[in-house]
């Protein structure tokens, strides 16, 4: 495996933080990059762990247009030597990691038999125990201190695997079960440390310009799509308001709930349609050189191919982030249905 030197980039010239300072991996792009915008607008510094250097730079600049202080580490997540170490440099440089996001992930486009070992276990390496090292890596650090929060990016397909995305499909199902007895040993050493699993739906990302593939046409998110912001605002409340499972968009609610009801179901569902909903007609190769084992050069920003046709806005995500204000008009509106029969009897 790749080896990736514990490169830091800085910029600390704003005062420290009074909200905390936030950890991303896998920052430099995607989904990593709209959820590191948005701790940086919501006061936080914020230290970005990822490979490209370019897209580090990148990073640490919107944090510092936002006011905060920045750093990127180039560093490889599944790699638990490469995140303890960054861990380190970022809590001697910015200060104690009050939040910690693990969000690196990578994958294979391709039926299961014509992934190589090698592909399958680089893809878990990163997936899976990405979230493993970051976890264990703040938790390190945040548990003698009794406070934190670690969040953990996780999928509908965490819950549902579909064709083609087997190495994905089971990292996500691992990370899960990691997830769940981890939280059980915090729970049972009554640790203040909090973490939690935001369950995103398909979204208009990077990964399909630079994901290794060997689909015969350009591969996609399976639609709906949501714009990164969407999620990375979801990823931020959580930070703030931690809570063991999270779900955003309707598609994961759906996807979710239904994968328990009708399971079956969705098999055959999936064998017929799964193959061409995550293809579309064009070119088979992909925008970028795939970066399953490096990563790719430039600066690529948060949004992939897909602006046209993504979302912007999730009605189930602003319901779950707004429970009180919900609640409260649910209230109202059973107070005058209330009023109303009362008047009617009379």
């Amino acid at each position: 495996m790749t080896q990736f030197a514990a490169e830091a980039i800085a910029e600390t010239t704003a005062a420290p933080s009074s909200r905390g300072i936030a950890v991303v991996t896998g920052g430099s792009a995607g989904l990593g990059r709209a959820i590191i915008r948005g701790f940086a607008d919501a006061g936080y510094d914020v230290a970005v762990l990822a490979r490209g250097h370019d897209g580090l730079v990148g990073a640490v600049d919107d944090v510092r247009r936002a006011g905060r202080r920045g750093m990127g580490i180039v560093c490889d997540v599944g790699e638990n030597e490469q995140v303890d170490a960054a861990a380190e440099q970022i809590e001697r440089l910015l200060g104690p990691i009050t939040v910690w996001i693990n969000n690196a992930m990578g994958g294979i486009f391709a039926p299961f038999l014509e992934v190589s070992p090698a592909d399958f276990t680089r893809a878990t390496q990163t997936t899976y125990f990405g979230q493993v090292n970051g976890t264990r890596a703040a938790l390190r650090r945040m548990k003698p201190r009794d406070r934190g929060v670690v969040v953990s990016v996780g999928s509908a397909l965490a819950y549902r695997g579909i064709p083609l995305q087997s190495a994905y499909c089971g990292s996500k199902h691992a990370v899960v079960g990691f997830h769940e007895s981890v939280l059980t040993e915090l729970l049972h050493d009554h640790s203040r440390v909090k973490i939690c699993m935001v369950h995103m739906p398909a979204m208009n990302t990077l990964q399909f310009s630079w994901v290794r593939s060997k689909l015969p046409q350009h591969p996609q998110p399976v639609p709906p799509i949501y714009q990164p912001k969407v999620a990375a605002r979801a990823v931020v409340y959580a930070a703030e308001h931690p809570r063991p499972r999270m779900w955003v968009g309707e598609s994961t609610v759906g996807t979710i709930l239904g994968n328990r009801v009708v399971a079956g179901l969705l098999d055959r569902y999936l064998g017929r349609t799964g193959f061409s909903a995550q293809q579309t007609d064009s070119d088979p190769n992909p925008q970028f050189a795939d970066n399953l084992y490096e990563p790719v050069a430039g600066d690529h920003g948060a949004h992939g191919d897909f602006d046209d046709r993504s979302l912007h806005f999730s009605p189930q995500t602003w319901a779950t982030m707004h429970r009180g204000r919900v609640l409260a008009g649910v209230g109202l509106a059973a107070a005058g249905v209330t009023a109303a029969a009362a008047r009617a009897r009379r």
